[in-house]
């Protein structure tokens, strides 16, 4: 049985998730300072993307509050032309494809495609609805037209599950499988890495991920067995990777922000990131948004996820700002109520207790 959560109770959901997430981003930062005092790491680069993922974040729950319609949009639109302007989207050494910023535009344009699909569910109006969505139709569409297959399928999904998500009742079964999903790849990616998968596997997934990228990964994982607690120190992969020595121009990352953390900051470092992930899960079920946004939110960061799982993303600091903008907007509680009718949308009105 179920009964109606007062104002009060939904205050304190918010405090609590809230309050997680200052805990866990400050242990991340911490952390990183930690495993760079014990071997002499650069933790500059962590504590950008824990600063860029906070601030989004921040931005994303106060625009979210007073207008979330627009800015959900601006955020689509500002990750799409950010992508088209700025293909590279950070300066630095063009790396051969794929290893290069192929991961980064794919994920900042899945994250403008569930920007778009949010904006759409918050929209009043059908005809706005349908354009926003046709937004992500487009977005989907300059993916593959700049030959991101992985950011034309992610867009695509992230497409097709927020219209599914209309006819979902209760978030928390979808938000479990999201977690189920991103569990089943960080598996295979770890196993690659071990050598740990049957031979023709192994020889279709090397085939896509490149052989360097897996030669990379294997390097990833003889330091995290070799300094499993503490890691080798945050910025400090290149100088111990033997697969990065070799390459005439390297990034000095293993192309994985699972194993990065591996090698880099141990199992500690792992958990924390784990940790991070869930805390966003745990916000959007949690949130008082219809459930068509939190699930349309949560499978679009599932989605960076995974690609951040097989490719440096995170490294980006337009990834790490857009995927805590996402968030945040996804959990803003808008000043204006929302008109009861998008409540039938998500769930039956006595069904407030349990998201």
């Amino acid at each position: 049985m179920t009964s109606v959560a007062g104002p009060e109770e939904d205050g304190d959901r918010r405090n609590v998730s809230d309050a997680a997430g200052v805990v866990i981003l400050g242990a991340c930062a911490t952390w990183s300072l930690i495993t760079a005092g014990a071997h002499g790491g650069r933790p500059e680069g962590v504590l950008l993307a824990v600063l860029a993922v906070a601030a989004g974040y921040a931005a994303g729950r106060i625009c979210g509050a007073l207008l979330p319609v627009a800015t959900a949009c601006a955020g689509a639109l500002a990750g799409l032309g950010m992508t088209l302007a700025m293909p590279r989207l950070a300066p630095g050494p063009e790396i051969v494809a794929p290893l290069g910023h192929a991961g980064a535009t794919a994920a900042l344009l899945t994250l403008s495609a569930g920007a778009a699909c949010c904006a759409a569910w918050c929209a009043e109006a059908p005809a706005l609805r349908l354009a926003l969505r046709a937004l992500a139709a487009g977005i989907a569409v300059t993916a593959a037209a700049l030959g991101s297959v992985g950011g034309f399928v992610t867009c695509g999904v992230v497409l097709l599950c927020s219209l599914a998500a209309g006819r979902v009742r209760h978030r928390g079964p979808g938000l479990a499988g999201l977690a189920v999903a991103t569990a089943l790849v960080t598996a295979l990616t770890w196993a690659v890495a071990g050598n740990a998968v049957p031979d023709g596997l192994a020889v279709s997934l090397e085939g896509r991920l490149t052989q360097h990228r897996v030669e990379l990964w294997h390097d990833a994982l003889h330091m995290a067995h070799r300094e499993a607690v503490l890691g080798v120190g945050p910025g400090r992969f290149g100088e111990h990777s033997t697969t990065a020595a070799q390459t005439l121009v390297s990034d000095g990352k293993p192309h994985s922000a699972l194993l990065q953390q591996a090698a880099e900051q141990g199992v500690v470092g792992v958990a924390l990131l784990a940790a991070a992930f869930g805390w966003v899960l745990y916000a959007l079920w949690r949130t008082r948004r219809p459930t068509p946004v939190a699930l349309t939110a949560g499978v679009a960061l599932t989605a960076l996820a995974a690609i951040a799982c097989v490719g440096n993303a995170l490294s980006f600091t337009t990834v790490s700002v857009g995927a805590g903008l996402l968030a945040g907007l996804a959990t803003a509680h808008p000043l204006a109520e929302e008109p009861a009718r998008h409540e039938t949308d998500v769930r039956p009105r006595g069904d407030r207790l349990s998201p």
